[in-house]
């Protein structure tokens, strides 16, 4: 079924905390699409991944609410804040669950570790039409606003037809003028890992403590259909991602050798 703006109702959230700037960009285009209700936590939740809070209680404020959206800050995680709008603070089920723009790519493994990709996943186990979006850009100064047009773009392809269930979106934007992005490319997730290191350090109490340090492996960085190439080469990534964890392919080669 085919939703018009007014009757659709559209949950956004994030992992970088309610104040972010790519939050506040993501609110102002979704609200094109629908009503928006935004969760969001005070403090940052990056690498929480799907993390829940289960040794202390969760509380929600209302922050904001007009006839535009409807702002709550929670402190929680970014699944924490999709469980509670979902089962508290909503008076229905959403149509759409939008968590972003991170701050920082998703790319390949990352989506492991995102607390903005968790949130996405979590609407996805509720079959609710979800994305994740961010951008390639870790500076203080990132320019969020050369995303509107490609999360307007994504969303316009839902609305028009949703997304199959089991299967929620993960979209990386490079962090390019508008004017330089040559378009979007629909990839796989690239094979690669996160070399860590963590650096030993002192603090002013001349305690120590660790560092976590580390970058990103590219296993296949000339493979033209994953995300990682599509990033460097000025491109939109979009990747389908299933919540089935299943290595299917390996399925049968495991059920012939337990045979044995």
């Amino acid at each position: 079924m085919i939703l018009e703006k007014n009757d659709r109702l559209i949950l956004i959230t994030n992992d970088d905390g309610i104040y972010a700037p790519g939050l506040k960009t993501l609110s102002e285009a979704m609200e094109e699409f629908g009503k928006v209700v935004l969760i969001s936590t005070i403090e940052s939740m990056s690498g929480m991944s799907q993390a829940l809070t289960v040794k202390t209680p969760l509380r929600v404020k209302l922050v904001e609410e007009n006839e535009h959206r409807r702002i709550y800050a929670c402190n929680g995680t970014p699944t924490d804040s999709v469980k509670l709008a979902v089962n508290q603070l909503l008076e229905r089920m959403p149509d759409w669950v939008v968590s972003g723009i991170n701050h920082g790519a998703n790319a390949s493994v990352s989506i492991l570790y995102s607390g903005t990709m968790a949130a996405a996943i979590e609407g996805c186990l509720y079959g609710i039409n979800s994305v994740g979006f961010s951008l390639s850009d870790f500076s203080r100064a990132a320019d969020f606003s050369t995303c509107r047009k490609y999360i307007r773009c994504v969303m316009q392809k839902i609305a028009a037809e949703p997304l199959p269930a089991g299967i929620c979106l993960n979209v990386n934007i490079p962090s390019l003028p508008e004017n330089e992005i040559k378009g979007i490319r629909i990839c796989r997730q690239a094979k690669g890992n996160w070399k860590e290191e963590f650096e030993k350090r002192k603090d002013p109490m001349g305690k120590t403590y660790y560092w976590l340090t580390g970058m990103f492996q590219n296993h296949e960085p000339d493979a033209n259909d994953t995300d990682e190439w599509a990033l460097a080469n000025g491109f939109v990534s979009v990747v389908p991602v299933t919540v089935d964890m299943t290595a299917h392919s390996y399925l049968q080669k495991l059920r012939e050798r337990f045979a044995e």
